[in-house]
């Protein structure tokens, strides 16, 4: 029951977590590291809450989890006071891990059939311009830009996005764009849109996506800075009102008046040391239920 309680220690700890760390502003000031720290809160929620099913089931054995659950797999003798609801229990933590895996995997099948379609549409209807290689023109009257992800990413901007946006500006979107390709924002994405889309009733994942889903936007805003200046980007996202289509990342994602907000202040990264700080917590927290769940 130690390991149980252990878990349910910190899947509480978890959950309470979710809401002061998306109103966190300090974790603006250093995205990459607010979204690895989102990462391993996630994974941790995740495992604790499989683990504390599972461990609850497997008190009665009296060992260590994988001890217990690897003579429960071997059809040993059940200890006394192995009840049906300590059967179900167990049961239940594995369909509840299985359950995840299995929305995460359809997530990805679902969001790759969906870019496969759009890249077909777009090889009837766009063009390209030697003035922007390797970007792809979609006729459209209204402002658009937006990364369709993969290992072939494909950034399109619409005809009245570049009638509207000086040179400056398209640079600082394209840089945008290229930044969510490069460090495949898509699968930074998938994992919390998979648990939104299953888990839509219970308000912190729609929180934890939505933070998530904001520091994205905001670092590849940092990629656009290192282009063009903060300001010729943030007078670009004001002419933005659309976002991206099903499948695809776009440059007005996100909440656009925290993301014009931070362009606007100029805010500096975190100290390294604080960076560090962080990370080492989320490690931290993490690895509580991977000590109870691993050998």
């Amino acid at each position: 029951m130690n390991a149980a309680l252990h878990l349910a220690v910190t899947l509480v700890l978890c959950t309470r977590l979710v809401s002061p760390l998306a109103r966190a502003r300090w974790v603006w000031r250093s995205p990459r590291t607010g979204i690895l720290l989102w990462q391993m809160v996630l994974a941790t929620w995740l495992l604790s809450a499989a683990g504390t099913v599972v461990a609850v089931g497997l008190a009665p054995y009296g060992r260590d989890i994988p001890t217990a659950l690897g003579r429960w797999l071997a059809g040993d003798s059940p200890p006394g006071g192995f009840t049906a609801t300590h059967l179900v229990l167990v049961v239940t933590g594995f369909l509840m891990a299985a359950g995840l895996f299995g929305a995460f995997a359809w997530s990805w099948v679902r969001v790759s059939r969906v870019r496969r379609r759009h890249r077909d549409m777009l090889a009837l209807v766009v063009r390209e311009d030697d003035g922007l290689p390797g970007v792809l023109i979609l006729d459209h009257p209204l402002a658009v830009a937006y990364c369709l992800p993969g290992l072939r990413a494909q950034v399109v901007f619409s005809s009245g996005a570049l009638s509207t946006l000086s040179a400056q500006e398209i640079a600082a979107v394209l840089a945008h764009e290229r930044t969510h390709a490069r460090e495949r924002h898509d699968l930074v994405l998938l994992p919390f849109a998979a648990l939104r889309r299953v888990l839509r009733r219970i308000p912190l994942v729609s929180t934890a996506a939505e933070a998530v889903a904001l520091l994205v936007e905001m670092r590849a805003d940092e990629g656009a800075c290192r282009v063009q200046s903060a300001g010729s980007l943030a007078h670009a996202l004001r002419r933005f009102s659309h976002g991206a289509p099903p499948g695809a990342i776009g440059i007005a994602d996100g909440a656009m008046d925290a993301r014009l907000s931070r362009l606007s202040r100029g805010t500096a990264p975190l100290p390294l040391w604080v960076r560090c700080l962080v990370l080492l917590c989320g490690v931290t927290l993490v690895s509580t239920p991977l000590s109870f769940l691993v050998v």
